[in-house]
């Protein structure tokens, strides 16, 4: 299994290093020495750790859909022109970005400030890794 340092780990869950060497003293997270002597946590556990606290706002609607990827969040950019327009959403950690039709976010209601649910149902995903170091 990948070991990642604290540092990194910290970076991952969005949390500060102390909070990350707290919860392996506390015993949340599991931890261990590398070559160099350094604190690091099994990878397989960081991610457990990451899916267990990501909270996201729940989904407004509750329609079922065969999407599984829903992202609620706050509208925080509109930038249109005639035809097209881009739209931001903050969901959660995420910035997720729209291009469509300005027709559509006028018909929608969406504006500055106001909640918006980014469906995602892609059939390519690209999924990249660092460098091998």
């Amino acid at each position: 299994m990948p070991q990642i340092r604290v540092p990194e780990a910290a970076r991952y869950l969005g949390v500060s290093d102390d909070t990350v060497r707290r919860w392996i003293d506390n015993g949340v997270l599991e931890s261990s020495k590398n070559a160099s002597g350094r604190t690091v946590v099994d990878g397989l556990a960081l991610a457990r750790l990451a899916r267990r606290n990501a909270v996201l706002p729940g989904d407004p609607d509750g329609k079922a859909s065969s999407a599984r990827n829903r992202f609620t969040g706050l509208v925080t950019g509109i930038t249109s022109d005639t035809v097209m327009s881009q739209v931001e959403l903050q969901c959660g950690p995420f910035r997720v970005v729209s291009l469509m039709s300005t027709e559509a976010v006028r018909e929608l209601g969406i504006e500055l400030g106001s909640e918006a649910v980014a469906v995602v149902k892609a059939t390519m995903v690209v999924i990249e890794t660092p460098p091998a170091s």
